[in-house]
């Protein structure tokens, strides 16, 4: 299926995946951490520490093939605006917004990972007072952090004197590691309770 943004442009999924490894789906790459947020805020929801949800991507349908009466395909699709995060919903009272991002980098976490208009819409959270913030995972040494979104504004703004990247040890130092658990198995308020303290209100 051809799915294309606003303005005609493919949509080319997780540019930054890298080479696929054998016995590896590529239909299942990049959907672990998806699927553990998601479970996340399942478990969240239930015991009524949060409401968080990943929020569902516009997409217009141009083309739909129908092989049998009984079944459609779609064939051809557009996103009817250009997405901004994933996640959002209400934690401990106030409005919370995030993103999630894989990389297989065990050094860095490059910016092309991200668009122009998702750090626009992070800084408008800030700037209206909501928690604005980031996940990344670097898969390969199965370490997964939740950083302040003013400090991916701050590298994404000065991208221009060179570094296209946000070191790996700068997010150890300004983020915080989601610790390993079995229920939820991504626990990542725990961090974010941690990463809240040492933010300003």
């Amino acid at each position: 299926m051809t799915i294309n943004y606003p303005n005609g442009q493919r949509f080319v999924p997780n540019q930054d995946a890298g080479p696929i490894k054998k016995g590896v789906s590529q239909s299942n790459r990049g959907m672990r951490l998806e699927h553990e947020l998601d479970q996340a805020n399942k478990y969240y929801l239930a015991t009524g520490l949060a409401n968080i949800h990943k929020k569902p991507t516009p997409i217009q349908i141009v083309n739909v093939n129908y092989p049998k009466r009984s079944a459609a395909k779609i064939t051809e699709a557009y996103f009817r605006q250009a997405s901004t995060t994933d996640y959002n919903g209400i934690y401990q009272g106030r409005y919370l917004d995030f993103d999630a991002k894989e990389t297989t980098s065990k050094i860095s976490f490059p910016l092309k990972n991200v668009h122009a208009h998702q750090v626009k819409h992070l800084a408008d959270i800030l700037r209206l007072g909501g928690i604005a913030l980031f996940i990344i995972r670097f898969t390969n040494l199965n370490e997964s952090f939740v950083i302040p979104a003013s400090l991916l504004i701050e590298y994404w703004e000065n991208q221009e004197a060179g570094r296209k990247s946000i070191p790996y040890e700068v997010i150890v130092r300004i983020g915080k590691k989601i610790p390993n658990a079995i229920s939820p198995t991504l626990p990542y308020l725990k961090a974010v309770d941690e990463l809240l303290k040492e933010l300003p209100n």
